[in-house]
């Protein structure tokens, strides 16, 4: 029995070539020049320091407007009112039913 000493004759060779990997979403796909232009979020790279600083402004802007929520509530209670001799002062709002 003469049998080389390298690798069986019935075992195939799996290594992986990068034809056979397919591309992932729709990079592969093909379509209209239209279709990439309407959805370009489809196939372009994702950019790391565009998304950092995506998520920071949104991140602010929520922020932002939530102080503004609360400012205006705590301006809710007050109101500015006249008393007999013309002076101003700021007083908080009462309920009658209180």
């Amino acid at each position: 029995m003469s049998s080389s000493p390298s690798e069986p004759s019935d075992i195939k060779n799996d290594a992986p070539k990068e034809k056979d990997y397919r591309t992932p979403g729709f990079r592969g796909v093909k379509t209209t020049s239209l279709f990439r232009a309407v959805n370009p979020e489809l196939f372009i790279k994702p950019n790391k320091p565009v998304m950092a600083f995506g998520l920071f402004t949104i991140t602010m802007c929520v922020a932002y407007i939530a102080y503004l929520h609360a400012t205006e509530e705590n301006k809710k209670d007050l109101y500015e009112a006249i008393d007999s001799e013309g002076n101003r002062y700021t007083r908080r709002k009462t309920s009658r039913w209180d």
